[in-house]
């Protein structure tokens, strides 16, 4: 968090708990990566070996932690990690071989401190890019991290850059033989135009699934949540989401649970079991509260905007027309103006190169319809579309009038702050 910036304005107004789960504890240290006076490296720490899945950058540029990540879970039949660690300040991208080699260290250095192999370390890297990361104290670091099961709130805070303030989400989800938690962490608020974003997440459930199902869930769930959000429509070196599953539901460390009501689970191993829906939309219910908080968060925004494309061709029309109008300088700029100018929105459709026609399209900034049949709504009303730019949460809706194609995406207004922000961030 950079220390001059206020607390975004679409932020939650109160930061929840999260709640332990069995099996894992994490902590943060300050190492002095590039702020002074706040913890900058985070550890998540588990009991043993745990099922993991991971969704990464689609960037050619990929930084070194995400080609270390790839490389441990690709073609990996049963992929399974002991720790994860976070910094931020530095990329370790576009780094080189020093880059490679600085993440080969900060893993050695956890399997030193850990006690596992250094393939069951995953690892993620987020801030200024280009600059050489200094791995070489990072075991004695790595020490004095004071790891606890309740200090979702350190890691949370250790891993920001820009943001204003950590984004954290606990569900509980009752799978009808036992109850499972899912908490999950994030930080992103610039660079974000998902393949995936300059965001990092972690997950961790206690749900006994394997590890091909959490693959399948967690690629799923990032498709309408993360790589549906845009702040800026830049993609990042770093994006990386990783989940962890302990398969410690109903117990307490490696016991059963003395209360009797928490039941262990039997374990989610196929898509054909019925348990597997209400894990599922709790599951993608913390990527999608943690994608918007991302978005909440976005650099300089006061605003949120969710952009809903319906009547297309097709689906992947649809998100192509609404990434098309969430991207666009020009409707962000507006939104921060609280002009409801809907040529813009015409023209984000029109340039999306998607199948559209003028005379179909019909636009609407929350309940008020602004554009209809090729022309200004005749009912138009400046006041009552004045009113609703004005508010801190705006729905953008856009009929194509083609077929049954929808999308969903969301992202904020862009303002004189965000350049503010960008303009210095190496210094």
């Amino acid at each position: 968090m950079a220390d001059d910036l206020p607390i975004s304005p679409l932020a939650p107004k109160k930061q929840p708990v999260l709640p332990p789960i069995a099996g894992v504890r994490l902590g943060a240290v300050e190492a002095g990566i590039k702020y002074r006076g706040r913890t900058d490296l985070a550890a998540i720490v588990f009991d043993e070996d745990v099922v993991c899945a991971g969704v990464f950058t689609k960037s050619a540029c990929a930084s070194a932690p995400v080609e270390w990540c790839r490389e441990l879970l690709s073609g990996v039949e049963n992929p399974r990690a002991r720790t994860a660690i976070i910094n931020s300040g530095n990329a370790n991208a576009f780094t080189g071989k020093a880059g490679a080699e600085a993440a080969r260290m900060s893993a050695d250095a956890a399997a030193q401190v850990f006690d596992c192999k250094p393939e069951n370390v995953l690892l993620a890297s987020t801030g200024v890019i280009g600059e050489p990361l200094d791995a070489s104290a990072f075991a004695n670091h790595l020490q004095n991290i004071a790891l606890a099961a309740e200090n979702w709130d350190d890691a949370a805070k250790a891993i920001m850059t820009t943001d204003t303030y950590p984004k954290q989400v606990s569900r509980k989800v009752d799978l009808g033989d036992g109850e499972v938690t899912i908490n999950g962490i994030a930080k992103g608020s610039g660079m974000i135009a998902p393949d995936m974003a300059t965001m990092l997440a972690f997950l961790v459930t206690d749900a006994p699934i394997s590890a091909d199902l959490l693959q399948n869930e967690l690629k799923s769930a990032t498709d309408t949540t993360f790589n549906a959000i845009t702040v800026d429509s830049d993609t990042s070196t770093s994006d990386t989401i990783l989940a962890f599953a302990t398969g410690k539901a109903g117990r307490s460390g490696s016991k059963i649970d003395p209360d009797l009501s928490k039941i262990p689970p039997a374990p989610l191993q196929n898509t054909n079991d019925p348990r597997l829906k209400a894990f599922r939309t709790a599951f993608h219910g913390v990527l999608h509260d943690l994608a918007l908080l991302t978005v909440r968060d976005g650099e300089g925004a006061t605003k949120l905007v969710e952009v809903r494309v319906e009547g297309a061709v097709s689906e992947p029309s649809a998100k192509r027309i609404a990434m098309s109008i969430a991207n666009s300088p020009l409707v962000k700029t507006a939104i921060a103006g609280e002009d409801a100018n809907w040529g813009r929105v015409v023209m984000a459709v029109g340039k999306a190169g998607e199948p559209a026609d003028r005379d179909k399209l019909a636009i609407w900034f929350g309940d008020v319809r602004v554009a209809a049949e090729g022309a200004r709504d005749p009912d138009y009303d400046e006041d009552t579309a004045s009113a609703v730019m004005r508010g801190q949460e705006i729905l953008l809706r856009v009929d194509i009038g083609l077929g049954n194609g929808a999308f969903t995406a969301w992202t904020c207004d862009l303002t004189k702050q965000y350049v503010a922000i960008n303009g210095d961030y190496r210094s």
